[in-house]
């Protein structure tokens, strides 16, 4: 058997150290997500008796949190890659994209794809889940986008050139060199926009998507008892903040983004 994996938890490495945080801290997400409804359901009321209503709205925003975070990975780098294109019409609109979004509330956004799109492009009616998803991936994907660009161009030139000089096509050195590299400077910046993400899912209730905070607002005007509601609501959001940024600080650390501790 492998010695590293007998080796006592102190005298783990830095990456395996950081491996462990992340199951650890998947874990704990996943049992969250699971036994939610448990401890909420001994809660004083108004929480107690709705607490599988919380349980659902959890679950809701960590979905919506989730598509959007990948898509808008995805959106970004083709965004990032457009923004630094030779072709002139491609980098213009990469460009115009993220200048839109960047520049235009969120909460425009998710009613423009949810109302406007459909009259825009008629028979295109999307759910309301589906529209937070589209809206939420296309505005994080432009906050990704500048990170990702930023990445690409802190990566010497010099190392294409010698990447080049090997052999290598510019399909490999891009996959191979270049964009290992901007990927490992433009994680924290990405980490963050996700962190980021997961709080701003919350402005999807205004198109009625029953995520974690429509759900608050609909028992405390339920109930008129605003305190223990949104304190509930908060203290939810506050946990899943906490257990994404030690995910994301451990996938840093797994990486050696931080570079090595002396």
């Amino acid at each position: 058997m492998n010695a590293q994996l007998l080796a006592w938890p102190g005298q783990w490495s830095r990456q395996q150290r950081a491996t462990a945080t992340m199951a650890t801290a998947g874990a704990a997400l996943i049992a969250l997500l699971w036994l939610m409804a448990l401890p909420l359901s001994l809660a004083p009321e108004p929480i107690g008796s709705n607490a599988v209503l919380f349980a659902e709205g959890t679950l809701a925003t960590v979905q919506l949190t989730l598509t959007a975070g990948l898509a808008g990975i995805v959106i970004g780098v083709l965004a990032a890659l457009g923004r630094t294109s030779r072709i002139a019409p491609v980098r213009w609109f990469a460009s115009l994209y993220v200048w839109v979004v960047r520049g235009t509330p969120l909460l425009v956004q998710i009613l423009f794809v949810f109302l406007a799109l459909p009259a825009l492009v008629p028979g295109l009616q999307l759910e309301d889940f589906a529209s937070a998803c589209v809206a939420l991936a296309f505005n994080v994907g432009a906050y990704n986008a500048e990170a990702i660009r930023s990445g690409l161009l802190a990566v010497p030139k010099g190392q294409a050139e010698a990447a080049r000089s090997l052999g290598l096509s510019s399909w490999h050195t891009f996959i191979d060199v270049s964009f290992p590299q901007a990927f490992k400077v433009a994680l924290p910046p990405l980490v963050n926009n996700t962190v980021a993400l997961l709080k701003d899912s919350s402005l999807a209730y205004a198109i009625g998507v029953v995520e974690l905070t429509n759900v608050g607002n609909r028992i405390q005007a339920a109930t008129f008892l605003p305190l223990p509601t949104l304190a509930t609501t908060a203290l939810i959001y506050l946990t899943l903040t906490t257990v994404l940024t030690q995910i994301s600080g451990a996938v840093e650390r797994r990486y050696d983004v931080e570079g090595r501790q002396p």
